[in-house]
């Protein structure tokens, strides 16, 4: 039934009216009678959700723990199995592991189809970027580290034993040139660029663990660019320098038997003899030759093709070409500065008027006699005291006969 709307706010009036009189003491019982009830039901309420959640809890606990042990377990489950654990077994005894050798294959480069059309299109991985950077950062750096290391130190306990071999005779103040000024100005120029790419190439290949920590990474990072432009630009000045020599000393530089006997008689830097020898002595001539085949073809060359300048002969370009030509390059030249040290070392700390004669271009007669006897019979007439230059030097005499080895 539908209350007329004078009905519906009659009816309103007279429940608020009721809401505002006072309540008398049965209201009141039932009011507390109707407070207790429900704060009973709520409280059933609760322990009956209580009840339901711990069920729940540990139903997500026990899933929890059999997921633990089905991962630690499983994966040894497959040796449970006699004929699982017999081939598993038999692999590995015979080396023969599928997984194993896929991705073996996959290493040494194995060819397939591929729809590039490149040079190394048709394989899988090239694998030979990760060889190479073990052997530059493995082979290459550990033993050619340890070889400057061991250098250095044999030449400073060689000096501590023998110290500096000095000039036996009394000085008489005459010199006789040695070295023109044009030949100076070649050797210190390919000198200066040499300990250049020395120290720039060096930093190259140890410079992560040697300048990181001292530099930090960004100051590394500043020199590492700087040494590889400079090592690129230098490189092929430095391979004119060593061209220039090879022109214009080789005619000193013929071995002959005369420094086979000066080898043998220990050069006169082990003992206290001093074999006879020319103007280049047989370690000179050592010294040379390991210039022209090591430095001028292992390391200028394969220099070059680093940077493409032999590309249009058709050398280098193809990425296992340049990391060989960097291998070799590498090599070569930590012999070639292995080896520097001692002919620097014999040059300046190790005998007694050598450098005078590469910065002066004149050399005591003293010490020609004493270190270069057969060099000196050709010369002896341009002696002249130090600092005149010998007027007797447009008269050539004529060659001294050489002894003979035996």
């Amino acid at each position: 039934m539908t209350l007329h709307p004078t009905a519906r706010h009659r009816n309103a009036n007279t429940a608020a009216r009721a809401a505002n009189t006072p309540a008398g003491p049965a209201q009141n019982m039932d009011r507390t009678a109707g407070i207790t009830a429900a704060q009973n039901m709520a409280q059933t309420a609760a322990r009956a959700a209580g009840k339901t959640a711990r069920p729940r809890l540990r139903m997500m606990a026990w899933c929890a723990a059999f997921i633990v042990c089905a991962a630690l377990l499983l994966p040894a489950a497959s040796y449970l199995l006699p004929a699982a654990a017999t081939e598993a077994h038999a692999q590995v005894a015979a080396g023969e592991n599928n997984r194993a050798n896929f991705w073996r294959a996959v290493r040494e480069g194995a060819a397939g189809y591929s729809a590039v059309n490149a040079s190394e299109s048709g394989m899988f991985i090239n694998n030979g970027g990760q060889n190479w950077r073990q052997m530059r950062n493995g082979i290459i750096a550990n033993y050619g580290g340890w070889a400057i290391i061991a250098a250095l130190l044999a030449l400073i306990l060689f000096y501590a034993v023998r110290g500096k071999i000095p000039i036996e005779s009394e000085a008489s103040g005459l010199t006789v040139p040695r070295w023109q000024t044009w030949e100076r100005v070649m050797h210190w120029y390919t000198a200066a660029l040499f300990v250049a790419l020395a120290v720039t190439g060096l930093s190259m290949l140890f410079g992560r663990v040697v300048l990181i920590p001292v530099l930090g990474a960004p100051g590394f990072a500043l020199w590492a660019n700087f040494s590889i432009n400079v090592h690129n630009i230098a490189g092929p000045f430095f391979t004119v320098g060593v061209l220039a020599m090879l022109v214009f000393w080789l005619k000193n530089n013929i071995p002959d038997a005369v420094d086979w006997q000066w080898l043998k008689d220990g050069g006169g830097i082990i003992g206290n003899r001093h074999p006879s020898a020319g103007k280049a002595n047989g370690g000179e001539k050592i010294w040379f030759w390991l210039v022209v085949l090591v430095g001028l073809l292992a390391v200028c060359l394969t220099g070059l093709a680093l940077i493409n300048w032999l590309a249009p002969f058709g050398v280098g370009g193809a990425r296992d070409t340049m990391q060989l030509m960097h291998q070799i390059h590498a090599i070569a030249a930590l012999i070639w500065i292995v080896v520097f040290f001692g002919h620097a070392y014999i040059g300046t700390l190790g005998t007694e008027g050598a450098l005078e004669g590469m910065t002066t271009g004149r050399v005591s007669v003293e010490w020609a006699k004493q270190h270069h006897d057969l060099w000196y019979e050709e010369v002896k007439h341009q002696a002249a005291p130090r600092g005149v230059e010998s007027t007797a030097a447009k008269t050539p005499a004529a060659p001294a006969a050489q002894p003979s080895a035996a």
